[in-house]
């Protein structure tokens, strides 16, 4: 199986590369990846990029965190077991209060690897396909084809106001 051929368009402007992917999805050619150098909500709504589930993450770890925060602050009060002036060994308001700060906690670190899970972070793969100009002022289209379509994909690009660098796959 011969590497596909792919062609990144950099365009200057946020809404030319907006619609340079919104086109790409009536055309024969593959979009493989977008590159932005800030968070764009109009090239995510083009991308149809679904809401991520590391809120789901968060939310376990904090519901996790505030539990044993409860049953810490519980054990170690009945383990010492200091009944002051006739009051309850454990008692509610005080533990959580630590209930809480782990939740907090918690939630901080069930966020943490949620984010790295779901990114599958340290990518190293495809580091050659990249323009350094995607790292300053400048949106990048990456889309792959058939090596007969390579110059039609050119154009495509070029049509819609970008600059396009060819690359070859490995």
């Amino acid at each position: 199986m011969t590497p596909e051929p792919m062609v990144m368009g950099v365009f200057q402007s946020e809404n030319d590369a907006v619609t340079a992917v919104e086109d790409l999805r009536d055309s024969p050619f593959r979009l493989r990846r977008c590159n932005s150098p800030i968070p764009s909500h109009k090239l995510e709504k083009a991308l149809r990029v679904k809401k991520s589930p590391v809120g789901w993450f968060t939310l376990v770890g904090g519901v996790t965190g505030f539990f044993l925060g409860f049953l810490l602050a519980a054990f170690t009060a009945a383990r010492w077991g200091m009944i002051v002036g006739g009051k309850p060994v454990v008692s509610l308001i005080p533990f959580l209060i630590v209930g809480f700060e782990f939740t907090v906690l918690f939630g901080v670190f069930g966020n943490l690897v949620g984010f790295l899970a779901l990114t599958r972070l340290p990518k190293y793969q495809n580091l050659e396909i990249y323009d350094e100009r995607l790292s300053g002022e400048h949106y990048g289209v990456l889309a792959a084809c058939e090596e007969e379509q390579l110059a039609q994909l050119e154009a495509f690009f070029r049509k819609r106001g970008g600059d396009t660098r060819v690359f070859q796959a490995s």
